[in-house]
Formats: structure tokens, sequence, C-alpha cells
């Protein structure tokens, strides 16, 4: 990196003092009476089972909790002193999604961006630009596509664009949730060379802690007691995560050699084929096209597929991002064309319809196949939990007792009760996967297809989640599964379907 631009930032210091987060709309806190100092320069592990309120605070010290319309504030959240709503350029969010944090078309743009926001001027930029893709490690041209950067790549990226702005306290939300092996270590490598070049302040919050371990100098357990938010341990990483380890378990923190207990293979071999793909070729295109002769190359991104998705079994695809997985599963649901080849439902999944079920309309879609998208986000569309569960079974025409005999007891089984009347909008990123996964099961689809589904869980709600998907499957569902964890692939016994890398 290069001193002469003026790079080096000034650490920040985070004051915490009986701060509190409350969601428009929302009877309980996300965080509550918080108190925690963080000194310039600390390098910290946030922990803390799911709900516990890390993003908040995360999303707290970056200033975009919105305003008195979005929710209300207790206490106060300081950096270096001042407000951190009011802190302005002092906080770097890097957040879980790659893709959602690429906003213009190239390279050097979309670092650039986040600089000209500031009002940086105009001469400064470029430097900063060049500097902070250095600092990351990202050496691609600044005109290369974003569009054609892997995840690890695009993670980088959104790293090189906080950096750029020249943060005092780095902030990264579960930074390297979505990413495969190599993109995981592509990005904490490049973390910890800002780190070296910068002296910034750090806060990561990661529910899988190893990659870390080398790289923090403390961590900070947070959970909840009487309503309040509280730190329930501090110290260093082999004090913490040594001593307290068991306990921390127990209590849903993922604590490496404190693992979950994985569900017992399943009783029989699966054998009745629910739906086969057959010389399928993908593409990223919209539902209702095809893909001309023309447009192939441009489009396609793997082809040459075959695969059998059976009752009773779990399909585990795996491979680094940019393969195509989500693709993939997108394929395999009846969400997107086949770009060549075929996607076959066998007479068990179909059910009197036509063989291929980009043909099937949604209600028919929603007791045949389910689906849970990368993203929650991108499928919620009711304004409490409890409608977002009575969605589905409401559309295949259910009485209310038939529908709360489907959606009490998924409430209870995911841990979303207590949330049954909040906005889906307000929840952590695990509650809004495990209520995604909730919607998608309420319909009692006979093959499920679920991309990431155990993304920002704590390890009890990573168990719980298993734990149901392998009843799910003992009891004759054909389950897909798209992920980067190899312990899903274990967990549930899986059969894996290993796709290959991008040309």
């Amino acid at each position: 990196m290069n001193g002469s631009h003026g790079f080096q930032p000034r650490p920040a210091r985070v004051d915490a003092r009986g701060w509190g987060w409350r969601h428009a709309g929302r009877a309980a806190w996300a965080v509550a009476g918080l108190d925690i100092r963080i000194e310039p320069g600390e390098r910290v592990l946030l922990l803390g089972a799911s709900g516990s309120g890390k993003s908040t605070l995360l999303h707290g010290l970056a200033g975009v909790l919105g305003g008195d319309e979005e929710g209300e504030s207790a206490g106060s959240l300081l950096i270096d002193g001042a407000p951190a709503a009011g802190a302005r350029g002092r906080a770097g969010l890097v957040l879980q999604d790659p893709d959602s944090q690429v906003i213009l078309a190239r390279v050097g743009d979309d670092v650039a961006f986040g600089c000209e926001n500031l009002g940086v001027p105009r001469e400064q930029i470029w430097p900063r630009v060049h500097d902070a893709l250095s600092a990351v490690g990202l050496d691609v041209p600044l005109e290369r596509p974003t569009k054609a950067l892997s995840g690890g790549q695009k993670q980088r990226l959104a790293l090189a664009g906080a950096v750029a702005m020249r943060p005092g306290l780095l902030l990264l939300d579960e930074p390297t949730a979505n990413l495969d092996p190599v993109g995981v270590r592509e990005v904490v490598t490049a973390v910890g060379r800002v780190l070296d070049a910068t002296g910034s302040t750090l806060v990561v919050v990661e529910h899988r802690v190893d990659a870390w371990l080398g790289l923090v100098d403390r961590v900070v357990v947070l959970g909840t007691a009487d309503g309040g938010t509280t730190v329930v341990v501090d110290g260093t990483p082999e004090g913490v995560l040594g001593r307290k380890g068991e306990a921390l378990a127990a209590a849903g923190v993922w604590v490496p050699g404190f693992g979950p207990k994985h569900p017992s293979p399943p009783a029989t071999t699966a054998a009745e084929p629910l739906l086969q793909a057959d010389a399928l070729a993908i593409a990223r295109v919209k539902r209702g096209r095809r893909v001309t002769d023309a447009a192939f190359a441009e489009h396609v991104i793997a082809r040459g597929i075959s695969l059998t998705v059976c009752a009773g079994e779990a399909l585990a695809v795996t491979g680094p991002n940019g393969a195509g997985k989500s693709t993939l599963g997108l394929t395999l649901a009846g969400l997107l064309p086949a770009a060549g080849g075929a996607v076959h439902a066998e007479a068990p999944l179909a059910r009197g319809l036509g063989s291929d079920p980009i043909k099937w309309k949604s209600r028919e879609l929603l007791t045949r196949i389910g689906t849970v998208l990368q993203d929650p986000e991108h499928q919620l569309l009711a304004s409490t939990v409890r409608a977002e569960l009575e969605i589905g079974p409401r559309a295949l025409g259910l009485d209310q007792a038939a529908i709360d005999a489907r959606v009490n007891p998924l409430l209870e089984r995911l841990r979303l009760d207590r949330l049954a009347r909040a906005n889906p909008y307000a929840l952590s990123g695990g509650e809004k996967r495990r209520l995604t996964v909730a919607a998608a099961l309420a319909t009692a689809p006979r093959m499920l297809v679920l991309d990431e589904p155990t993304f920002g869980q704590d390890s009890r709600t990573w168990a719980e989640l298993i734990g149901l998907l392998a009843e799910l499957r003992d009891e004759g569902t054909g389950i897909v599964v798209i992920t980067h964890d190899d312990e899903v692939v274990t967990a549930l016994h899986a059969r894996r379907f290993e796709l290959g890398a991008r040309a």
C-alpha cells in the first residue's frame, strides 16, 4: 500500500453505554442496555447465538439502522466519543452477500463509489482506489466488469470499497458466509493485509470462527438476560474458547472442537427417482425465455449436467463460487428454463402434470418442489412471520384450522414462535433464513431445493434445522441442498454432486 497517498487512518475507539435498538413494530429490543468498550486498534471477534444482536450492533456502528421511522434507540453508541450515526466515514461495513454489495459495472468505479459519496476530492480518489485494491490483493484491471468476478473476488472488492474510504473502524458481518473455502482464505488474508497496513480497529461477526482465530486478539460473546443484552464472556481467543468452550457451545456458539451432534444416517436406501437432469445446460436467464444459439456462449454457465434426485435422499450440490450452483438449483426447481438438455420430473413428483417443471404453475409447484433462495429477502412477502408461513397453505385453499396445524409446529420447531408477529425484514439474517425454510416446508412439498439453508445459524439452530431436514429425508422427501458447508454434507449423509468451476 502506498503511504505517499496518506492512507494511514486513525484507529477508532468504540463505546456502547446502555445502548439499545428496537425495530419499528417490534415489542422486543434487538439490543438492550449493552455496555462495551473496544480500544483503538483492537481486533475483535463478536460471537453469540442467533438473534443476540451482533449484526444490529455492527449496523448501528456503521450508521445504517435508519431514522425514527425505522426504529428507536436508547443509551449511546459512540465512535471516538461522538455518536456513531453521525461519524460519517469513520466506519466501513462489509456484509455477507458478495453480490448485494456490488453497485457499479466496473471494478475501479465500484471501489471509488464510497469515496465519491464522502466528497473526497477527485484527485485523491484514484490513488485511494489503487491503494485499496493493492491492500486487499485484488490484482485486476480497473476496467474489469464486476460481473466477471468470483464470489471471493467480489467480497474483496467490497472490502476494497470500504478500505478506500479510510475508516478507522472496519466492520465485517459474516463476510465469508457465502464463500467457498478458497474464497474464505482470500478474504481473511485480505483483511489481515489491510489491518497490518492501516492499524484500523476490527469487529468481525462470524458464526464459524476457525478462519479468524489467527487474526483477532479478543473474543466477545453477546447473550441475553432479563430482557437485556449482556457480554457473556470477554477475553483472549484462547481464554474464551478454551476455558469456556463447552458452556458456550451448549448455548449455541460455534466453538472449534465442540460441534453439534449429527443425525443418524437414513435407515433405507433411496430408490424412487423424483427428478432427472439429462445433459443439462444452465444459464442465468429469465423464466419463460430460451437461450438462443447466438447467445449460448454468453449466457451458459455449465453444461453436460446429468443427475438424479431420489425420494428419501439428500443430494448436496457443491463447488466453487461462480460454478453455477444456485442457477442449477433454480433450474431443477422449475424457476429457470434449461439452456439445453432437459429436466424431467418422474410420475411420483409430477402427479399428473407434464414432465417439465418450468411449465408448471406456481400453485402446482407448491406441493411438488419447495425452494429456498440464497438471499432470504428475495422471497419475503408478508408483514408478519406468521403471515409469511400462511401464504403457501392459504394458496392451496386450506382452512384456518389446517393452516394452524402446519404453521404452529414450524414456528416452534425453528424457534420462530416468539417472532410470530414480527416484520420479517426486522429479523436477523439467521432468523430470516429459518423463516424461508419454514415457508417452503409449510406446503409439504415432495421435493426441496435449498440454497445455503444453514448460513447465519448458531450451532444450536444449525443442528435443529439439519435434524428437521433429516426427518423429512427419512419420510421420503427428496432434498437438494446447495452448500459450501462440508459439515452439512456429512450431517445429512448426502450424496455429493460437484459442479466444476466456470471456464
